[in-house]
């Protein structure tokens, strides 16, 4: 049967439009970018990679303190993770945006695999291990990590092209969160029959796996035509990417509004003194409260077939994050576990909405040569931001009180967005049709350096 002819031209079937998804298809989570046979082997790896890191986090931390008894100690080992994630996060960012990142990412994913390896093989040293190469292990690992992770971010746009980058980000911060939850259980288990070389292993052998899927890959050069790795080069990079964002208010305020969130409203921080008091009563309170903002950042990540499609990103980041802020208001007044958890679920989802439109508006509103860079800054951002706000909870929690902390900072956030919205109102106004540099795909010749359309004073979009 032919389709209905057109009156105008007289002749030749009219395409029939194309039905609009069933609710449920709008709502699911979009899973267009997995057709993709380049984007799998991306999303693949980050799926074989998540469940070993999630483990090592758990693994780390007790076995500091199986050797040394200490809690000091393991904030220690804390910090020693998160100075080369902060210097090779920059770094890392300047590397990808000089040299091919295909490239990049297996020689990280190989020096990964094999210093989870070696935390393998201390594990079985006698004693249960050795502190001091335990740290050195924890921040070589830290630092392949930070490299890696800006690096898998960059190369997105190129894989998927500027309208699959939402979803390909909805697709990888989605299986993250279900690492961050069944990593730690299964590292529990394991833990507690006194088996951390598995835990470590599992770690390794996921990085091998990614390795094996990264190499069939096209080369995956930056913006610029790619030259000889040079350290003074990379420094030179980092300071070119914040002067870079500098001129940008709307990428510079993907951070801000992070940091605003974390600093005020970051709750972890809390969740032992609540165990402990006011929902003592309740069973493995504290699991519950460390599971929650996960819990509810999962459930969004299944059901964000619409986050993919949103223009106002810049809008609906600032909503999301008043979702957050208004979530821990809730959290500090709750006065039961269920809805304490039931608060933190809503945070979480309102923190993945953010993230992942956060996310893609760097992806998209930067060029390809400084892509590397903003997601190098994004890393530290995301990794430093929740250690302040533990600070400023904990400091404020043993003066004034949980309710207190939680409450004054969840107003904070709800307040410092709305000033926002006001006082930079480009980024209220940004829109992922309009701020799209142009995206050459994986396999295709690039220019050495893309041409920006000019426009208000800063560089403009390209037709999506």
């Amino acid at each position: 049967m032919t389709g209905p002819v057109d009156p105008v031209e007289g002749a030749g079937p009219v395409e029939e439009p194309v039905p609009a998804p069933a609710p449920r298809r709008a709502w699911a989570i979009d899973t267009t970018p997995l057709r993709n046979p380049d984007y799998r082997r991306l999303f693949w790896g980050v799926a074989a990679t998540m469940l070993g890191q999630q483990m090592t986090l758990v693994a780390v931390p007790y076995q500091v303190f199986a050797l040394t008894g200490s809690s000091l100690l393991v904030g220690v080992t804390s910090m020693v993770a998160l100075v080369p994630l902060i210097v090779f996060g920059l770094l890392g960012g300047a590397i990808a945006d000089s040299m091919d990142r295909r490239r990049l990412m297996l020689v990280t994913g190989v020096g990964s695999a094999v210093t989870s390896a070696l935390l393998a093989v201390q594990a079985l040293l006698p004693g249960g291990g050795n502190l001091w190469l335990l740290w050195v292990l924890t921040a070589c690992v830290s630092g392949f990590s930070a490299v890696n992770q800006p690096t898998r971010s960059a190369v997105i746009p190129a894989i998927v092209g500027a309208e699959g980058v939402p979803a390909a980000n909805a697709l990888a911060m989605t299986v993250r969160q279900v690492g961050v939850i069944v990593g730690p259980l299964l590292a529990g288990v394991l833990i507690a029959v006194g088996d951390l070389f598995i835990t470590y292993a599992v770690d390794a052998l996921g990085f091998v796996v990614a390795v094996l899927l990264l190499r069939g890959l096209p080369p995956l050069p930056p913006g610029r035509v790619a030259g000889t790795l040079r350290l003074g080069a990379a420094v030179r990079g980092v300071g070119e990417g914040f002067a870079f964002l500098r001129t940008q208010p709307v990428l510079l305020m993907t951070f801000v509004v992070d940091v605003i969130a974390m600093c005020f409203a970051w709750p972890q921080a809390v969740f032992p003194e609540l165990s402990e008091g006011r929902y003592a009563d309740s069973p493995n309170s504290l699991g519950w409260l460390f599971a929650g903002v996960s819990i509810g950042a999962l459930l969004m990540g299944l059901t964000s077939g619409w986050v993919s499609r949103v223009d106002r990103q810049g809008a609906v980041v600032l909503g999301a994050i008043v979702v957050w802020g208004v979530a821990i208001i809730g959290f500090g007044l709750a006065p039961s576990l269920w809805l304490a958890v039931l608060c933190l679920a809503v945070a979480g989802a309102g923190d993945m909405v953010s993230a992942v439109l956060r996310s893609s508006m760097l992806q998209l509103a930067a060029p390809e040569e400084m892509r590397g860079r903003m997601q190098g800054v994004f890393l530290v951002v995301v990794a430093g931001g929740p250690r302040l706000g533990d600070l400023r909870a904990g400091a404020i929690a043993s003066a004034a009180g949980v309710s207190a902390a939680m409450v004054s900072g969840g107003v904070v956030v709800v307040v410092a967005m709305v000033v926002i919205a006001l006082v930079v109102p480009s980024f209220w106004a940004f829109r992922a049709s309009r701020s799209t540099y142009a995206t050459v795909p994986a396999g295709e010749p690039r220019p050495s350096s893309p041409a920006p359309e000019s426009g208000e004073g800063r560089p403009g979009p390209t037709a999506p």
